[in-house]
């Protein structure tokens, strides 16, 4: 049986910057390419699957910009070599073709960035949830993030690619220390950034009807504590009604930060 997803996503410029260098994007993807899909939606998983990204642009000038944007662009054009694999009678295996596309994104980025005096050492996250109708795959990196809310619980799937982030999940800083860390958003791992290797987090995730999720930038969490989180989403349970009530509390809070978000929540089309 296919799934029915819906989403919304919004991405505001920080209050202290010029230009808006977070970048996002909705696309389904099959045998015949893509298709880039509007801020709010309504998609069945019948014939292609569903890709949801988001990525964090850093660099002077208007580097950080172009590199997200043309980070999602290529992962746009790659994911659907994937199917055309499988078409062949290959049985591509999701993680290390992700793995794979992001080292390429990650040359791609590079040779931009070397290419060009303003684009020196221009780099960017990416937060990525590709749903099949087998499993979500993810892949990860930097500190950009996805977010799971099953049964009442709200969990943070993604790995925060920064030092702080390990000592508090390691209960080493409390939430408080951890946001006011001075390395807090100093990460180890870009996609792009002058950086040789990529180490990105890949995982495969069964997910099930009922389930909410959020792929957000970290301007998001610069306004928002975890118990903020929780509460939007046991409170609003359309995604439209759950970006509006998370954008608007992260703006009134911080919005120093570029602030990008996607919810998504995921029905079994029986139920829709």
């Amino acid at each position: 049986m296919s799934a029915n997803f819906q989403w919304s996503a919004a991405s505001v410029s920080g209050s202290k910057k010029p230009e808006n260098d977070d970048s996002w994007v909705v696309f389904s993807a099959g045998m015949n390419g893509c298709d880039v899909l509007s801020e709010q939606g309504d998609f069945s998983l019948s014939e292609k699957d569903i890709i949801f990204a988001v990525s964090d642009g850093m660099g002077g000038g208007n580097a950080g910009y172009l590199a997200s944007s043309l980070i999602l662009e290529h992962i746009s054009s790659l994911i659907p070599k994937t199917f055309k694999a499988a078409a062949q009678g290959f049985n591509p295996d999701y993680l290390e073709q992700l793995v794979l596309q992001l080292e390429k994104v990650h040359e791609k980025i590079n040779a931009v960035g070397a290419g060009e005096e303003n684009y020196k050492g221009m780099g960017a996250t990416l937060t990525l949830a590709w749903f099949t109708p087998e499993n979500l795959y993810v892949a990860h990196i930097g500190d950009s993030r996805l977010y799971l809310h099953r049964d009442g619980e709200t969990t943070q799937i993604s790995e925060d690619h920064t030092f702080a982030w390990k000592k508090f999940q390691r209960g080493e800083l409390s939430e408080y220390k951890f946001r006011h860390h001075p390395r807090k958003s100093a990460l180890y791992e870009v996609i792009g950034g002058g950086h040789r290797n990529i180490h990105p987090m890949v995982a495969a995730i069964p997910y099930q009807s009922g389930d909410k999720f959020m792929l957000c930038s970290d301007g998001v969490i610069d306004g928002l504590w975890e118990k903020h989180i929780h509460a939007a989403f046991l409170e609003n349970p359309a995604p439209e009604a759950l970006q509006k009530a998370l954008l608007t509390r992260a703006l009134e809070n911080d919005g120093l930060d570029d602030t990008t978000l996607i919810t998504i929540s995921v029905a079994l089309n029986d139920e829709v």
